[in-house]
């Protein structure tokens, strides 16, 4: 099946989905399966964090191809964002502040005095409410953001539902409505992913392509300059599949920058963001979105992480990270798209996810 169609048939029913159900728990911390053939998403309402994706590799064998920790406790404590859903405004926010229509608002500094993935308790860390599970089907949960959470403004309801589409493809569709004034909203998910097993090593024998041909650059604390600077003749450039690992001594201490996305002028669905395939098991990802950017993060300061999965220890570099998002600081920077969303209006990110292995 070629990706045109491939992706005709799944949107057609990813767009349309919707839930019906009333909450089945609203407090409850638990872990909910999604399974069909092969394909298996364990998912928990902490955080609506997905705790693992198991696939074949070439040969039929599974394996976890997510990194994360081996009980739910070690979540709360989690610094590294395992598998977290992260808002309200993912990614940094400098000086942890910023304007909206003439009102300054002041959030936690979690970050050298930056805001990161929406303050000290961000999406990543509330229980969520499940609202619906169908076991070969879907999961919905739902989370009530009130007014001054991490200090932002205004109430905003928020739903994050995981889709199994087929045996080898998934979506995660995160959707937010602003109840009653305009706030910023930039969600994504932060999974880390090594497609060799979660504790198979470092992933700089991946290979990797991005439909992207410029970045946001960073300073020193990793913030935006401001810049949109193309990757040509960069350790930037994956526009061809490259290993992660080929040009990695020429960055400073490996990936964490967002890319921008090449979309299309006459889009009207979603758009390939990029692949990655690990050469031993065969097992290829590939990620379609509706966002603008997406940030590519080599897990640089995993800094011998221990109590993963299975007894595994991850030492940096152990995943890789495709969170794909609205562009960091984007309400500190007017020349990038706008992360404000009026009240009453709808956010809307989608990712979808297909596994091949051959």
């Amino acid at each position: 099946m070629g990706n045109s169609t491939f992706l005709l048939l799944l949107l057609s029913s990813l767009f349309i989905f919707s839930y019906t159900s009333t909450a089945i728990c609203n407090c409850n911390v638990g872990i909910y399966e999604l399974r069909r053939g092969d394909l298996t998403l364990k998912v928990t309402n902490y955080g609506a964090t997905l705790l693992s994706v198991i696939v074949p590799d070439r040969n039929g064998k599974l394996d976890d191809i997510v990194l994360g920790f081996s009980s739910l406790d070690q979540y709360k404590n989690d610094t590294t964002y395992f598998g977290g859903i992260v808002g309200r405004v993912a990614n940094r926010i400098s000086n942890a502040k910023f304007t909206l229509n003439g009102t300054v608002y002041h959030l936690p500094q979690n970050d050298h005095g930056n805001t990161l993935h929406g303050g000290r308790i961000g999406f990543s860390d509330v229980v969520w409410t499940v609202v619906d599970h169908v076991r070969d089907s879907h999961l919905t949960l739902s989370y009530e953001s009130y007014d001054g959470d991490q200090g932002f403004p205004g109430e905003v309801s928020v739903t994050v539902t995981y889709i199994i589409m087929d045996k080898n493809s998934f979506a995660v569709k995160m959707q937010a409505t602003p109840i009653n004034m305009a706030t910023p909203i930039n969600m994504a998910s932060h999974t880390y992913w090594n497609l060799g097993g979660h504790r198979s090593g470092n992933i700089f024998s991946h290979t990797l392509q991005l439909f992207a041909s410029a970045i946001t650059p960073t300073n020193d604390n990793l913030l935006p300059t401001g810049e949109i600077l193309p990757v040509d003749n960069t350790a930037y450039d994956f526009r061809q599949p490259r290993t992660i690992g080929s040009k990695f001594n020429e960055t400073s201490d490996g990936y964490d920058i967002n890319y921008v996305i090449d979309v299309p002028l006459n889009r009207k669905h979603l758009v390939k963001v990029g692949a990655a395939r690990e050469p031993s098991s065969a097992r290829k990802m590939e990620l379609w979105s509706n966002q603008p950017g997406v940030q590519f993060y080599t897990a640089n300061m995993m800094n011998e992480i221990k109590g993963g999965k299975n007894g595994a220890v991850y030492e940096n570099y152990a995943g890789f990270c495709l969170e794909t998002q609205g562009f960091p600081d984007s309400v500190n920077r007017p020349n990038f798209p706008s992360q404000i969303v009026n009240r009453g209006d709808e956010y809307l990110h989608v990712m979808l996810y297909r596994f091949t292995a051959s």
